[in-house]
């Protein structure tokens, strides 16, 4: 026993001595605390008390001061370990609060509807309001919400931004999630302050209010897809120019989007690291090089701090084009950082930059870090950063004296464009198998065909069509801006049509995401022998993937659609003419093809038998769940003694002892069960009605 303590004792000594020696990456550990405090915060199934989080912030401050005073050498870590996950908590509740609005709780219309448009989203048929202001017939104001999103399928009035207009339209909350632990849109839109969504019946009516060419950042972004969709007559290439000059990509038709995602070229559509860097580069070239050529400034004045400040301004200027997603500020939050780096003569790259980028975007949207978009970026930077430290220093100690010439540096470039695409491809496949349950083969091959013509032809093309568009005189910029996006989306196609291109496979759990993510950053943040244990805990995560059980039965949120698992581990459905996207999603989800509708007997696996086919028997390990698909099968399937019973409609009484009827799932949202020998588990989206603000 002695024996094994001291071992045991000697593994802890070595690893705290190898942790003590990276004291110096420390502080790269608070903004991942940070996160771990958001993330408890969106994982409860009720809301804490108003000052649950200022509580133990406070508490959480009053020990890290009193271990600063009396140990200060553990200074550092009590501030990071203690206060960095209550602040992520509080940080999270106080942006919770901060964005509360009336939520329509039902659905209503067709209603009169009245408000301001703030915003216009191009759709591939259409196009989607969103409108502010609002007065809808027979809601009182208190209840009226915010902000609605309204999709228009008729673009014979097409309003303004700032312009009043009214239409009919029928409206409701924003979609549940599909099944417990999905994604949640009725949370998205909440901290988006959207308040309902619906669809409108017949023309926009214009009801004046604004002139028309008033100047704003949401009016120029309308200017800009009007004018792209003018100029090139194929949608697929304007909505994908529209999407890099305005951030909007509404309007690419979904065969298009399908391909950008299953060739792994989805990334080029969001306004991220690459974008922000193609600008800043390129304007930070152009105004050096334009400087350099005054020979007489050149060498009295920083000309390249000069162009580091031209360079910051564009990059703010197209983050604020594009709408400022969260990709797009954490992006130029590090190009901020780095460029303020050249003006006090500092080296630029560095984790720290990351640390910082993620700091501001939690603290500021802590709900932006349960995102896929956010999680995606961040984790495809720490990697690449985390790679080019171990690569740098070895491809420096090889390069030769003499320099590489041209081919060497063509060479080089290459094999950096291949390792960036493998690195990032690598480190974002966790999370695309969490939110998108897909995993893209031929990702590196594809990223070297577009990567280079979004680099050397579209983005430069895209900086021109910035400034001729003043005067008018962006259309021949538009064109050839278009030929690019056209050579990217036939890299996309011709990608996405090769065999086996994306893999569809079971969703990661939640559990095994953060148990990958949590690995994956000890592996990128530390340097010495200690960061490969993270390999062991990323290995383990994912090992959730095959072992993490798929429900046996699933039951909507309206109650219309059922879904039983098969013995081939396929899903079956009880139709698919109501709830067609929940069945979708649920294939998706289990990484299945998609259902189908069971036979009228029951399926041939014997799992599923009916003796009509409105009332059916699901039996496994030993339970079996009743399933009534009418009111008049309910009082039959309740005489039958089974462990529970589904079913869409209302009950009154039933000798079965679990029930989920239209109350339940209305009450709870859609439901998902387990059958196990020691009895059936349930889940449900929610725990009870407005458990959740956004619920």
């Amino acid at each position: 026993m002695g024996g094994q303590g001291g071992v045991r004792w000697t593994g802890f000594s070595w690893l705290a001595a190898a942790l003590l020696a990276e004291s110096g990456r420390w502080v790269l550990w608070f903004p991942v605390l940070l996160g771990v405090g958001i993330g408890l915060y969106f994982s409860l199934d009720h809301e804490p008390p108003p000052f649950a989080g200022a509580a133990l912030l406070g508490l959480a401050l009053l020990l890290a001061v009193g271990v600063q005073v009396r140990r200060p050498d553990w200074g550092l870590p009590a501030w990071i370990v203690l206060v960095a996950l209550p602040l992520g908590f509080t940080a999270a509740q106080l942006r919770t609060a901060l964005v509360a609005a009336p939520l329509l709780q039902t659905s209503i219309g067709p209603v009169g509807v009245t408000g301001r448009v703030v915003q216009i989203d191009r759709l591939e048929a259409g196009m989607r309001l969103f409108l502010t202001d609002l007065n809808v017939a027979g809601l009182d104001r208190v209840d009226t919400p915010r902000l609605v999103r309204i999709a228009v399928r008729d673009m014979a009035v097409v309003p303004v931004i700032g312009e009043r207009v009214r239409l009919f339209a029928r409206l409701g909350p924003a979609s549940a999630p599909v099944e417990p632990g999905a994604f949640d849109f009725r949370r998205h839109l909440y901290f988006q302050g959207v308040g309902a969504t619906g669809f409108a019946l017949g023309t926009v009516q214009r009801r004046g209010g604004v002139a028309p060419g008033g100047f704003s950042l949401e009016h120029w972004r309308n200017v800009i897809a009007e004018r792209v969709a003018a100029r090139l007559p194929d949608a697929a290439a304007a909505g994908m120019v529209t999407a890099l000059l305005n951030g909007q990509p509404t309007a690419i038709p979904e065969e298009d989007m399908v391909a950008m995602r299953q060739s792994g070229l989805q990334h080029l559509l969001s306004i991220s690291g690459l974008h922000i860097a193609l600008v800043a580069g390129l304007v930070f070239f152009l105004v050096r090089a334009g400087l350099a050529l005054w020979p007489s400034l050149a060498l009295r004045q920083p000309i390249k701090k000069y162009a580091a400040v031209a360079a910051l301004a564009a990059s703010i200027f197209y983050m604020l084009m594009v709408g400022s997603p969260v990709p797009t500020q954490r992006s130029v939050l590090m190009t901020g950082v780095m460029l303020l780096a050249i003006l006090v003569d500092r080296n630029p790259f560095s984790l720290r930059v990351v640390a910082v980028a993620a700091l501001v975007v939690m603290l500021v949207q802590p709900d932006a870090m349960v995102g896929p978009s956010f999680q995606m970026s961040f984790a495809a930077v720490v990697a690449l950063i985390a790679a080019f430290e171990v690569v740098t220093p070895w491809m420096a100690a090889r390069r030769p004296e003499g320099g590489t010439g041209w081919l060497g540096q063509g060479l080089t470039y290459l094999v950096s464009l291949s390792l960036t695409s493998l690195v990032a491809g690598i480190a974002t496949i966790p999370f695309g198998l969490h939110h998108f349950q897909q995993m893209q083969n031929f990702g590196l091959l594809a990223n070297m065909i577009a990567v280079p013509i979004t680099s050397f032809w579209v983005m430069p093309w895209g900086l021109a069509v910035y400034l001729l568009m003043p005067f008018g005189l962006e259309g021949w910029a538009i064109t050839a801006m278009g030929w690019g996006a056209e050579g990217i989306l036939w890299t996309a196609h011709w990608v996405a049509g090769l065999p086996g291109a994306a893999v569809q496979l079971p969703l990661l759990p939640a559990s095994g995401l953060v148990l990958v993510t949590l690995s994956g950053l000890w592996l990128c943040l530390w340097q010495g022998r200690v960061r490969l244990a993270g390999l062991v805990g990323i290995g383990a995560g994912l090992l959730f993937l095959p072992l993490t059980p798929r429900p046996d039965l699933r039951i909507n949120d309206d109650g219309k659609v059922v879904g039983v698992r098969q013995a081939d581990g396929g899903l079956s459905v009880s139709t698919r003419r109501a709830g067609r996207f929940d069945s979708d999603e649920w294939a998706q989800r289990d990484g299945v093809d998609p259902p189908r509708t069971w036979p009228k007997a029951g399926t041939t696996d014997g799992w599923l038998t009916c003796d009509r086919p409105d009332a059916c028997l699901y039996r496994l390990n030993g339970r079996t769940v009743a399933i009534a698909l009418s009111a008049d099968a309910v009082a039959p399937l309740c005489a039958t003694g089974a462990d529970a019973l589904l079913t869409g409609g209302a009950v009154s009484t039933c000798a079965i002892p679990l029930v989920i009827g239209l109350a339940q799932v209305t009450a709870r949202g859609a439901h998902a069960l387990y059958l196990r020998a020691d009895g059936v588990r349930v889940e449900a989206v929610r725990a009870a009605p407005g458990a959740r603000p956004w619920q």
